[in-house]
């Protein structure tokens, strides 16, 4: 099935797409049934390098951009597997890449790219503010070489599975700042040193099996020398980060259609009712062919999103957008593609459930489809903030 992918990316997709045929339906089936982590398709990954993709050569990684870094998530939905397992480690890097010091990322970088380190968390959404990111609760007070945290954390993903988080925390009390997105700020939290340490863990059960946490801090210390670039400017440093892990899902989502299209148009092909293949009837093949074509224009706006980010350029309204697209495009395929194999698609061997399952959720994270409306609405159209 062809796409609109660069053709100078073949030899990687390759690569990828050998390396994950050896985790086949059956493997990802399995951890999805027991709410396992594939703990060895994600060590071969890193020992691969692929998550080490965005780090520089200097620091043991490949050099690589978002692009590339987005074809890695790609393929792993393509083949069927869940790149939600490992997506953090790739836009974490944004923050740290770009707003690091020297001194951290020396430290840092090599032992995430050997996979010594494992950067798969970010704390930043709260249970009571949600996407309203400035009004967060959580703070960090400087006492002496220390900061002092207190606060609560929710749909914080990974953290079994990590040894570091990126957290944001409020620095200077809202209403002494002079603009709501500042007196925010980044922190790297060594989660070894801090879980049962002023910092504690709670799971939460959940549809798709996605290992998330409620995260309690009260008290915990953290190291001046932890804090990310300058105190206060956290909300616009996290931006990068949040602006890759958007395209990065998009990506995702894309492998995500292009499995369903590729899984109903085979089975339409060959499944004969009434004496011919579904996929001659119309009914089966309109909506599979539409689902292709808003699959193709999303992987688009996903590759010039992160043509920008890789050239340093605004990449917001690319990256919303990417998001969007690819997220209603990966719902419409799997939903196509369940209707195209009626009662098999229920089935737990044919996969569709499952993967059906976790592209439900990028309608709603890491951003909503209505917050992506809203912000196209205020700063693309130039309309009056709606909330």
């Amino acid at each position: 099935m062809p796409t609109s992918s660069p053709e100078q990316y073949d030899d990687l997709r390759s690569a990828l797409r050998a390396l994950c045929a050896k985790y086949p339906d059956e493997y990802h089936r399995r951890h999805a049934a027991n709410d396992t982590y594939p703990v060895e398709f994600i060590d071969a990954l890193t020992r691969d390098g692929w998550l080490a993709a965005m780090i520089p050569e200097e620091y043991g990684g490949s050099g690589l951009g978002l692009t590339e870094a987005s074809i890695v998530m790609e393929e792993v939905n393509r083949s069927g597997g869940n790149a939600g397992h490992c997506h953090g480690q790739m836009y974490n890097m944004g923050t740290l890449l770009r707003h690091g010091s020297d001194t951290q990322k020396s430290a840092y970088l090599p032992k995430i790219a050997s996979g010594a380190l494992r950067l798969q968390s970010m704390a930043v959404t709260e249970p009571t503010t949600g996407t309203d990111t400035t009004k967060i609760k959580t703070v960090a007070k400087k006492k002496g070489d220390r900061y002092v945290v207190s606060g609560q954390k929710v749909w914080i993903s990974r953290i079994e599975h990590s040894d570091l988080m990126i957290l944001l925390a409020r620095t200077t009390p809202l209403e002494e700042v002079k603009r709501k997105s500042l007196g925010m700020s980044i922190f790297i939290v060594e989660l070894k040193d801090a879980i049962g340490k002023g910092m504690e863990i709670r799971p939460i059960k959940n549809m798709v099996g996605h290992e998330t946490y409620e995260v309690f801090f009260d008290n915990l210390e953290i190291p001046e020398e932890n804090l990310i670039g300058e105190e206060g400017m956290g909300f616009r440093y996290i931006l990068d980060g949040l602006n890759a892990e958007r395209t990065l899902i998009a990506a995702e989502c894309i492998g995500d259609a292009y499995w369903f299209l590729e899984r109903a148009r085979h089975y339409a092909s060959e499944r004969v009712v009434f004496d011919r293949p579904i996929g001659q009837n119309q009914g089966i093949q309109f909506p599979l062919a539409r689902s292709y074509v808003n699959t193709e224009a999303a992987n688009l706006m996903r590759f010039e999103a992160c043509r920008r980010f890789d050239a340093q350029e605004n990449c917001g309204a690319q990256a919303n957008m990417a998001k969007l697209l690819a997220a209603d495009a990966s719902w419409e395929a799997g939903n196509a593609c369940l209707q195209t194999h009626g009662g098999f698609g229920f089935a737990e061997e044919y996969d569709i459930e499952r993967k059906f399952k976790e592209t439900r959720l990028y309608q709603v994270a890491p951003i909503s489809t209505n917050l992506i409306l809203s912000y196209v609405g205020e700063h693309l159209l130039d309309l009056p903030r709606s909330f």
